[in-house]
């Protein structure tokens, strides 16, 4: 997934404006960023190629049931089938992104995705501030999921049910094609929620900048 096609330049200069807005009226410092995939997912390359295997092999037997053709070229009905639909499937997986989300667990997709964004909070440096208020707002794109993850400064006076209600509605816009206005509108309701609980002193200062940031994995 090319990111920088995905994120135009409009849907940067939104986002970056976003988070200097939110920053002037509390001491959260966001770090939006954006992945294509949290994973590979080499289960859902297998599950399909799997799938195809026994789909063209019932497809060839169902044949052969109405017509037979067996003769000198069993070892072809046998083996060629099989081959070609394994091989087909493999190749459709790897074409098909909503296949390949398809054939793998929900709870996969969400512990891959949790795993990739605890690596990015490290990554980043979110931590990285004088009081401990960075938060990392994670888009998974493949996935269609978001994840925001306060550190110890924030975390203290935030439940997590609501910073799940604002990856929720960012995820609705990233499902229907629009991630940029969605990352923008998710990080202004941050700033109602951190207003009163992370109180923005004259001496804070931008530590960790506001420009979204993005990683093919």
């Amino acid at each position: 997934m090319n990111l920088d096609a995905y994120f135009g330049a409009a849907d940067r200069a939104a986002i970056e404006a976003a988070v200097k807005e939110v920053e002037l009226t509390t001491a959260g410092e966001i770090v939006p960023f954006a992945v294509g995939r949290s994973d590979g997912y080499v289960e859902a390359s297998w599950k399909g190629a799997l799938s195809g295997a026994l789909l063209f092999s019932a497809a060839a037997a169902t044949l052969c049931e109405i017509r037979p053709y067996w003769g000198v070229l069993l070892p072809l009905w046998i083996a060629l089938p099989p081959a070609l639909g394994a091989l087909a499937g493999f190749l459709l997986t790897l074409g098909v992104p909503a296949l390949r989300r398809w054939l793998v667990a929900p709870e996969v997709l969400e512990l891959r995705v949790r795993q990739r964004a605890l690596g990015a909070f490290v990554q980043q440096e979110v931590f990285r501030t004088r009081d401990r208020t960075g938060i990392l707002i994670f888009l998974s794109l493949f996935e269609h999921r978001v994840l925001v993850l306060g550190d110890a400064g924030i975390n203290a006076g935030v439940e997590p049910r609501q910073w799940e209600e604002i990856a929720g509605a960012i995820a609705d816009g990233v499902r229907r094609g629009q991630p940029g206005p969605a990352l923008a509108d998710g990080i202004r309701r941050c700033a109602g929620l951190l207003a009163s609980r992370v109180v923005r002193q004259p001496s804070d200062e931008d530590e960790l900048g506001n420009t979204l940031r993005t990683a093919e994995e």
